[in-house]
């Protein structure tokens, strides 16, 4: 299988934007790395991807590229307590980090009541 590229400066430059507009100018950074995950869920082997993760508060978050231009997110604040997105994969880094987000903040006002 072909090896997925790293995020291009454009794709980090989105991210960077994006939580400085979510959260404040550098109030968040952001850190990348690479996993191994599971493409799809019948994989027997692990395909390694550049991954992008910060943390706010008690909520940890990682972008996850899984292609040329797919994308997908979690966040977390426990090992048992994951969540993500309505939808699996995103073929827009932008359209990733803002549902991902607003799935954030939904969860947060379910639980806290905010």
């Amino acid at each position: 299988m072909a090896q997925i590229s790293d995020f291009t400066d454009a794709q980090l430059w989105t991210l960077r934007t994006t939580l400085d507009e979510r959260w404040g100018k550098d109030e968040v950074q952001y850190e990348l790395a690479d996993a191994e995950i599971r493409l799809h869920p019948g994989d027997r082997e692990l395909t390694e991807c550049p991954v992008a993760v910060f943390k706010k508060d008690n909520c940890s978050f990682v972008i996850m590229k899984t292609g040329d231009s797919r994308f997908r997110g979690q966040f977390f604040y426990r090992n048992y307590q994951q969540y993500g997105t309505a939808k699996k994969e995103f073929d827009n880094m932008g359209d990733c980090i803002v549902t991902l987000l607003q799935t954030h903040a939904d969860k947060e006002s379910e639980n806290f009541g905010e």
